[in-house]
């Protein structure tokens, strides 16, 4: 088993993760996708109820079926409609600024001049 995991540690990027495994892949869809895959991955390892923690073969295959399915996830949709991160999550992929906030950001010399209540 330590063997596997100090394996493990030595793999640093999607495409080493992926060829580790033998998981064929088009480096397009690596390209957009690297770090989603790579979490989605992690992601599905935590929520795997029946790790073969004991047989290092099990495990492996058990790894290869997880990472397959993670790239098959960004093959098939996209990173914000995955919604792996936390700023996909929050703002379903889109960020929202006020015109306020925006009026409010701008150097006073630049603002309008609003007309006082007493002219």
């Amino acid at each position: 088993m330590d063997n596997l995991t100090q394996r493990l540690k030595n793999l640093s990027s999607a495409e080493d993760f992926l060829g580790f495994f033998g998981v064929p892949f088009d480096q397009k869809v690596v390209n957009v996708s690297r770090l989603h895959i790579l979490k989605r991955f992690f992601q599905y390892i935590r929520s795997e109820p029946d790790l073969p923690r004991d047989d290092e073969s099990a495990l492996f295959a058990c790894y290869r079926r997880l990472l397959l399915q993670a790239y098959h996830d960004f093959v098939a949709s996209t990173p914000a409609k995955e919604k792996v991160f936390k700023v996909f999550q929050d703002a379903q992929g889109q960020q929202h600024v006020s015109l306020d906030s925006l009026k409010a950001s701008l150097p006073s010399a630049a603002r309008p001049a609003t007309q006082s209540a007493g002219a």
